[in-house]
């Protein structure tokens, strides 16, 4: 006989989406970082991709964090607390371009796995809102690693 599962508590789905959160704010710097400091051939193109990729983050964080407001939580803030949430690894200047791109593929990965996680917690919880915010942003970063991998294939 198989017991019923429970729906997901908000505050499980607070915490999932401050994980999102905490890592999207951790790659807009990593990305930032790699704008600032790429070089070679493909710097025009990786330098107003970059600036791209870390804007629009910039607006994402927002959203992000206003989403777990309306669930009646707090967001993570402050700089260390958000690294130390993320767990990415800090990438160092200078690097070759192939350097950047791959370490923001990694990054971008951790963050789709993230936003599953959130995905899922807000579907079995019933929350459509906070789950089609997380389908939006899986589908961005599954695009912008085909774009940084596309890149790696130049």
């Amino acid at each position: 006989m198989s017991t019923p599962t429970t729906p997901p508590t908000a505050a499980a789905l607070a915490a999932s989406l401050n994980q999102v959160l905490a890592d999207s704010y951790a790659l807009m710097s990593l990305t930032h970082l790699a704008h600032w400091n790429v070089e070679g051939p493909g710097f025009f193109a990786l330098h107003t991709a970059f600036q791209t990729q870390y804007e629009e983050l910039f607006l994402a964080v927002d959203t992000i964090a206003e989403r777990i407001r309306a669930l009646d939580a707090y967001a993570l803030g402050g700089l260390a607390t958000l690294a130390r949430t993320a767990g990415l690894p800090e990438i160092a200047a200078p690097l070759a371009q192939e350097a950047y791109v791959s370490a923001l593929i990694d990054a971008n990965q951790k963050v789709v796995a993230d936003a599953a996680t959130a995905r899922d917690l807000a579907g079995a919880a019933g929350d459509a809102e906070s789950q089609d915010l997380m389908i939006e942003r899986i589908t961005l970063h599954q695009k912008t690693i085909w774009m940084l991998k596309s890149f790696l294939k130049g």
